[in-house]
């Protein structure tokens, strides 16, 4: 097996062993390789190619330490096609939390999710997508 090295904030190095030892993994590189199958296969899993898809993603971060919003509207702005909706929310003293919606192929809710999850101090980014024709399909049955 080929050897990585991956740079991370310490914290977050501290959190991944601590669910490494309360899940029973044997150690970081197993929780490492998982997650990185886990979210490789995300968007492959539905076979969402050639799909309309709406997703919802939800960030949070610090906003008295980081320079995340000012990426967010950058973001939102570079993807104007595919962000149909956007929601700013104070959490809290010090957080914020973005809620974008998305209508677009895969190839744009991907790249989209993509840069807010590569985004500097962003704490949490979650998302979900769903083919509109199988929203669609619902509806009609």
């Amino acid at each position: 097996m080929t050897v990585v090295s991956v740079s991370m904030p310490e914290a977050l190095l501290e959190r991944l062993d601590e669910f490494a030892d309360e899940h029973g993994y044997t150690g970081r590189s197993e929780v490492v390789r998982e997650a990185s199958r886990d979210l490789l296969g995300e968007f492959e899993e539905r076979k969402l190619e050639g799909r309309d898809l709406m997703g919802v993603v939800t960030v949070v971060f610090d906003h008295d330490t980081s320079s995340a919003e000012e990426r967010m509207i950058e973001v939102r702005h570079e993807y104007e096609d595919t962000v149909v909706s956007n929601v700013h929310n104070h959490v809290g003293d010090h957080y914020c939390m973005e809620l974008f919606v998305l209508e677009g192929q895969l190839e744009e809710v991907s790249a989209f999710v993509g840069k807010i999850r590569a985004t500097t101090d962003v704490l949490s980014a979650d998302y979900s997508v769903i083919p509109v024709d199988d929203f669609a399909a619902g509806i009609e049955e």
